[in-house]
Parts: C-alpha cells; sequence; structure tokens
C-alpha cells in the first residue's frame, strides 16, 4: 500500500518512517510538515493510507480530513487523547497515542489491511474457468460456455453447447467453484446458467441447447426470486 506522513514534528516523522519501512507491504511516497503540502500531492497522486496527525501548522488534520473529497484510509497519530471521538465520527482506521510501540503500530496497520481486502467468495468471481481431467488430459472448461451440470453420484456431468464432459469432481466442487449469481441450482441434481435458460414453464426449465430440466420442490422459491 502506497502512504504517506503528515507530521511536523521532525522525532515523530522519524520514527514513522523507521517503522513503515519495518513492514514490507507499505511503500512511503511522501512525508509532509504540514496539511497544505499533503493537499497539493494528493491533487496529483491516490494514495492507500495516511498518517495524519492532528495538531499540525496552518490547518488541523481534522480540519484537513474534512476538507477531502476522495479520502484514503487513515490512522491519526497525536499526543491529545481528547480527539479520539473525532476520529471515531470521522471512520477513520486507527487513532495512535504518542508515544507508541511498533507492536500497536502493526496492530493499527493490520486493521488497514482487513477494511481493504475484498470479501470474494474463495474461488469463484475471480476464476473463470477450470481444467477437467479426461482419461490422461486435462481439458480447460470457460464457465461461460457451460449450459448446466447434471449430478451423476460422486460424478458430475457438465453440457456445453455441442458435448458434455464428465468431471470426477461432485456437485459440491463446482458450487464451490462457480459464481452463484449466475449459476443456480433448481433441483438436487442440475445446476444451470442462468443466461443460458430460454423460459420456465410451470415446473420445468428450458435452456438454449433443447434439455429441458425439471425445478426441484426445494429450490424452486429461491431460484423463481433470483432469476425473476
Amino acid at each position: 500500500m502506497n502512504c504517506i506522513i503528515i507530521e511536523d514534528q521532525p522525532p515523530a516523522q522519524r520514527i514513522l518512517k523507521k517503522y513503515i519501512q519495518d513492514i514490507g507491504s507499505l511503500n512511503l511516497v511522501g512525508t509532509f510538515g504540514d496539511a497544505i503540502q499533503a493537499m497539493d500531492f494528493l491533487q496529483k497522486e491516490t494514495v492507500d493510507l495516511m498518517f495524519l496527525d492532528i495538531n499540525l501548522p496552518k490547518l488541523s488534520g481534522i480540519s484537513f480530513l474534512k476538507s477531502l473529497s476522495n479520502k484514503p484510509q487513515v490512522i491519526f497519530t497525536t499526543a491529545f487523547s481528547e480527539y479520539a471521538l473525532d476520529g471515531y465520527e470521522l471512520d477513520v482506521v486507527d487513532y495512535l497515542l504518542k508515544p507508541f510501540s511498533f507492536e500497536r503500530f502493526v496492530k493499527a496497520v493490520a486493521k488497514v489491511k482487513r477494511e481493504a481486502q475484498p470479501t470474494v467468495k474463495p474461488e469463484t468471481q475471480s476464476k473463470k474457468e477450470h481444467f477437467i481431467k479426461i482419461g490422461y488430459e486435462h481439458v480447460r472448461i470457460a464457465f461461460e460456455n457451460i449450459i448446466y451440470l447434471a449430478a451423476d453420484g460422486d460424478y458430475c456431468e457438465v453440457f456445453l453447447e455441442d458435448k458434455k464432459y464428465l468431471s470426477s469432481e461432485p456437485m459440491k466442487k463446482w458450487l464451490e467453484l462457480l459464481d452463484e449469481a449466475i449459476f443456480h441450482r433448481i433441483h438436487k441434481s442440475y445446476l444451470v446458467n442462468i443466461h443460458r435458460v430460454n423460459k420456465i414453464s410451470g415446473n420445468q426449465v428450458y435452456l438454449v441447447n433443447g434439455s429441458i430440466l425439471p425445478i426441484g420442490r426445494t429450490y424452486r422459491e429461491d431460484f423463481m426470486d433470483k432469476f425473476l
């Protein structure tokens, strides 16, 4: 993460620089003695995190933060505990009261990482294809080309427009792999790509390849809510 220091006291600047250097995930791109200098920098550059002192010359850290329209994540650094409430109201990540230890600094940075971490289901939305083992070969399957999947015991049949493959991975594994916003379970044995559905009639789903699949009673309400 690219970060900057806004601190008017050289000793405090040196401590922050040392702590940042000791954490490999942080990249210091600027150090400023007042908020006006930092404001000029932020008009040209984008950063992920600011270590911001509150008592600054010319413009306080709180006033400076309120003036920003596009705020990076912020960790306040100050010698005065009475500003803690201001930090909470401004939605800052953490509040470091000087003098603070390296351990306390690390805890604050860890909070930044947690807040910046995207909440994505493992192995789903970032993955767009999968290799299926066929005999001694592995065949690449693009998820967008899958029309539907049918459970077959501990195996799973994967249907494309012009062919089908027998996957040695069960339906449970495919449910983990595929994006649940696109692939919906309509039956204990069937998982369909909603982009490949032509129509729904009664308790049946008509797919683009001519297949007609039943909608299980257990799955009907949830499927209809999401699809329609």
